[in-house]
């Protein structure tokens, strides 16, 4: 299990990012010429199978061993008003969660993926943003490690999630601190401000720059400072993810947020992850063009809880079937390249 023993040791590992197996990366290229189709002709079908065989280090890459892994955290910034829910229902979901009754209950189940949700001192809400730092560096780092301890060596695929009340608040200053712009371009309804509660968003996430933004100096001080447990964790699944060579699917627009610092600091940090989708939040267009990520999937979906993911991961079985089962142009007796 990876484990990032103090601050130093996560900002190394973000300067030091593992590369896919590019043998293994060619082997499946050299699969893909000879199976019985014109050349390209699943589209992005056939560049999942490539990604997905250069992460887990074999030509015929597979979708057995797949995780959900939701964390939930809640934020002070939510006692300003910013969001269409009380913080109580943070709470609510997760048991809703455990007794199955969610959409990532039944969109994993469909998928094929086992679903771990991580709370994360649910009691105790980060400090409000606007006038203080949303955690202290021990608590930022408890929470990069309860998501760093969601990833074990092995795993085909790795699906983030989320729950949090006022969390796209949070999001949103994550956003403009590491890839510039005024508030009300990151800003979004979430689970359904009026304008009033839109306007309110904006004025936080305002504040929170001028407070933190001098010293936000690299990923860990701007998670700390601006983000959330469950945001944190999401940072510290996707660095140990890629430590492990274990492929992600990244949700919404909270889940990418959540690597915007660490992709401020090392662009590369994207190159494990698939885009499950681009959400109905207003600044995920913008936040997945900054980290060059293309998204699988257009559905208008704004729910969070890694949902996204669960969808866009049948996509990604459908990509490994037909790369794994088709027959050869050897095999099924066909003449010739089509």
């Amino acid at each position: 299990m990876i484990r990032f023993d103090n601050r130093a040791a996560f900002a190394a590992a973000l300067a030091d990012l593992p590369s896919p197996d590019a043998s293994a990366v060619a082997a499946a290229a050299e699969r893909q010429a000879m199976l019985t189709k014109p050349a390209g002709s699943l589209g992005r079908l056939e560049e999942i199978a490539l990604f997905m065989a250069g992460w887990q280090g074999r030509d015929r890459p597979e979708a057995q061993r797949l995780r959900a892994a939701i964390f939930a955290g809640n934020h002070g910034v939510a006692a300003r008003g910013v969001s269409a829910f009380p913080a109580e229902v943070t709470v609510q979901m997760v048991a809703n969660f455990r007794h199955g009754g969610a959409a990532i209950n039944a969109l994993a189940a469909a998928c094929g993926a086992e679903l771990a949700v991580v709370p994360l001192d649910l009691e105790c809400p980060t400090g409000d943003i606007c006038a203080e730092a949303a955690m202290s560096e021990a608590e930022c780092l408890t929470a990069i490690n309860a998501g760093a301890a969601s990833v074990e060596p092995g795993l085909d695929l790795l699906l983030l999630g989320e729950m949090g009340i006022a969390n796209s608040t949070p999001a949103a200053a994550l956003c403009a601190q590491s890839f510039g712009g005024a508030a009300d371009h990151w800003v979004g309804r979430g689970t359904g401000v009026d304008g009033q509660g839109l306007a309110r968003k904006a004025q936080a996430v305002t504040l929170a720059l001028a407070l933190h933004g001098p010293h936000c100096g690299d990923a860990f001080e701007t998670l700390r400072r601006m983000g959330g447990r469950e945001i944190a964790a999401l940072a510290g699944a996707v660095l140990a993810a890629r430590m492990l060579r274990v492929p992600v699917m990244l949700d919404g627009f909270i889940g990418c947020a959540a690597i915007a610092p660490l992709a401020k600091d090392n662009p590369a940090i994207t190159s494990h992850c698939l885009a499950a989708h681009m959400s109905a939040e207003a600044g995920h267009e913008r936040l997945l063009a900054a980290l060059a990520l293309d998204p699988l999937l257009r559905l208008d979906m704004r729910l969070g809880e890694g949902s996204g993911a669960a969808v866009a991961t049948q996509i990604v079985r459908s990509a490994l079937a037909a790369h794994a089962n088709m027959a050869t142009f050897a095999e099924a007796a066909v003449a010739g390249a089509l």
